[in-house]
């Protein structure tokens, strides 16, 4: 993660595209209430952006825990990166990121 300062500006993405993906939404409502993901561990690759986010906290309020990994570095968003970071999730990822620091 490139600056967790950033994690303010990250949330507030993750929240418009929260507002605009009204089936996750519902599925998370009842993930919160019965944990089916409890004790799962959920690995991704994946572009980290506002609406992989979105994804990553419906599993976490399923129970599961998350590690995600950068599967593109030119389309990371750096403050939704802070944002899931500064929230407990385990985030691989900067844009830019060169695959030398990946292997790192």
């Amino acid at each position: 993660m490139k600056d967790i300062k950033l994690a303010g500006q990250g949330e507030s993405n993750i929240t418009w595209a929260s507002n605009h993906m009204l089936v996750l939404g519902i599925i998370k409502e009842r993930f919160e209430r019965e944990k089916p993901l409890k004790e799962i561990t959920i690995a991704a690759s994946l572009h980290c952006t506002k609406e992989t986010a979105v994804l990553v906290r419906l599993f976490e309020a399923g129970g599961a825990r998350v590690v995600l990994a950068g599967s593109n570095p030119l389309t990371t968003q750096d403050d939704v990166v802070a944002a899931l970071a500064s929230k407990g999730t385990n985030v691989f990822a900067w844009r830019g990121q060169t695959k030398e620091e990946y292997y790192d």
